[in-house]
């Protein structure tokens, strides 16, 4: 099969830093190619993929500070996969909504596309533009990400997968909690930092610190880690999660917002980690309670699962990521979508042979 991927230009694929859902396209892109299929990635020109690469752009638009306009750039990015659409069965887009008037032309045209949403869903802005083009085939990455869609016309449900031997199985659990994602009031670092001080367990926290984010981090965050028990890591890439994930006793996961999937989840699942998540969006469908962790409702309940992390079975979460959450199986789904959507415009009467005119 001929497959365009089409990947944001904000991190490389794969990322070099965090960017879940540039690791996300790099993982597909290679399984597909490790299946044989022609596969076409659309990305920054610092991309790194078997597939045949179109650069869109110089550099991954965040580590490039003389870009002032993404959305320029996105723009010219898919107006590149318009110029090359006889070149593909089945276009895959994962940049959000910008391409949809370009992805409706194709339809009508005869060229079959589906777009993945990485992203929250529970936008105001959001509804109006889901009403106008209620043709394009959308995936959703959890069914909690639907919620506030309800009604549109969802193609499948997709969870994430990511490659087995990018982690390394750790049997033991370590001395201290982990905190991997962005220092923002959604993430709430906070909570992390009082459960492992309620616990007297040390906490390291991998976090990343968006622009817009600062303030924040600087007043609600920087504060809280005057102690010898709190050790803030940094950014850290993709060669680093294992040992990090991998040697903690279990990740916290203590959000406050509609997360549509939370790829960290599967990351620790596949070092063994078990996680302490905050029953909100995808959590409750990702993590499997009293098995591979414990999802909670509040601080008093996030405290006592942290406390009994270690009656869980390390070897049970990493056998419950390769079940469930395995590079191969992710691209199997998405490969079933891909000939779904095929055959179904082929068979749609109102556009039978409109490319062959």
């Amino acid at each position: 099969m001929r497959i365009a991927q089409v990947a944001p230009l904000f991190e490389s694929v794969p990322p070099r830093l965090y960017g879940g859902t540039e690791r996300i396209v790099f993982t597909l892109t290679e399984e597909l190619v490790r299946h044989g299929h022609d596969v076409t990635l659309f990305a920054s020109a610092d991309s790194v993929t078997r597939a045949r690469l179109v650069p869109c752009c110089d550099r991954a638009i965040r580590l490039d500070a003389r870009c002032q306009d993404d959305v320029a750039l996105h723009g010219l990015e898919i107006e590149r996969v318009d110029q090359m659409l006889d070149e593909f069965d089945v276009v895959h887009y994962h940049t959000s909504l910008v391409h949809y008037p370009s992805a409706r032309r194709a339809l009508k045209r005869g060229y079959a596309n589906v777009t993945t949403l990485h992203g929250r869903l529970d936008l105001p802005e959001l509804a109006a533009v889901f009403k106008e083009f209620p043709e394009i085939p959308i995936v959703s990455i959890s069914n909690a990400q639907r919620k506030p869609m309800v009604g549109t016309s969802w193609t499948a449900t997709v969870y994430h997968g990511l490659m087995p031997d990018m982690f390394q199985f750790q049997p033991s659990e370590g001395e201290y909690f982990a905190f991997l994602g962005r220092f923002s009031p959604e993430k709430r670092a906070d909570r992390a930092i009082e459960i492992a001080r309620t616990l007297a367990v040390p906490l390291k926290l991998a976090a990343k610190i968006d622009t817009h984010d600062y303030e924040y981090y600087k007043s609600q965050i920087e504060p809280l880690l005057d102690s010898s028990s709190l050790e803030f890591v940094g950014e850290i890439g993709e060669h680093e999660k294992s040992a990090f994930l991998g040697h903690a006793r279990a990740l916290l996961f203590p959000i406050d917002w509609p997360e549509p999937f939370g790829l960290v989840m599967i990351e620790a699942l596949a070092c063994g980690t078990p996680v302490v998540a905050f029953r909100n969006g995808s959590v409750s469908e990702v993590i499997h309670d009293a098995v591979t962790g414990f999802v909670v409702d509040d601080m008093v309940g996030g405290i006592a699962a942290a406390r009994m992390v270690d009656q869980l079975d390390r070897a049970r979460c990493r056998s419950e990521f390769e079940r469930r959450f395995s590079a191969a199986r992710m691209t199997q789904d998405y490969l079933n979508v891909y000939r779904r959507i095929i055959n179904q415009l082929a068979n749609s009467s109102e556009r039978a042979g409109v490319r062959a005119a």
